[in-house]
């Protein structure tokens, strides 16, 4: 029975048999592929973090008929978009309707603002959210932020009129946002 050959043993009956230059070529070689993989992986990982961070701003969308970015999403998560929005501005309808009363119910405006808080944004799916596009991400956070604060105007018994001003704010970006 012949002994078990080892890197070593081979090596060196390599080397007696003249082989040598086999031997040097094979490491050579071998390195060669070590580099070649390590050179691919990094360049797929350079791409990879490239293409998340241009669908994290571009989102995923196309140009609508009528010229303004459509988002392309899945039923449901379009339902879940248009149905925050929907609360968003029931709560502003809600704050507007409060102001236009003779004694406003401040209690229950700010209620209403705080329907429409941050908090609102935080049960909005990461997967939606990869899709939607920076600018509409952005000016989302920045209404349940003004939300926020515009619910604590209102505890603190803000001028009605700077009320105004803030919901005035808020409702451009809507508008802005709705004509992009």
């Amino acid at each position: 029975m012949l002994p078990p050959l080892t890197v070593p043993s081979l090596q060196r009956k390599l080397q007696t048999s003249g082989a040598q230059g086999l031997l040097d070529e094979s490491s050579g070689h071998h390195e060669m592929m070590k580099q070649i993989v390590c050179v691919a992986a990094v360049m797929l990982w350079v791409v990879t973090v490239v293409a998340a961070g241009w669908f994290f701003v571009k989102g995923w969308t196309a140009k609508g008929s009528d010229g303004r970015t459509e988002i392309l999403l899945a039923p449901a998560e379009r339902d879940q978009i248009l149905a925050e929005m929907r609360q968003l501005l029931k709560a502003v309808d809600g704050v507007i309707r409060g102001l236009a009363e003779t004694k406003p119910d401040l209690k229950q405006m700010e209620e209403t603002a705080r329907a429409g808080r941050m908090h609102m944004a935080e049960d909005v799916q990461p997967a939606i959210m990869v899709k939607l596009p920076l600018p509409f991400k952005q000016m989302g956070m920045s209404i349940h932020k003004d939300m926020d604060a515009l619910a604590d105007a209102i505890a603190q018994n803000e001028a009605p009129q700077q009320i105004l001003k803030r919901l005035s704010s808020m409702t451009a970006r809507c508008t802005a946002c709705h004509d992009m």
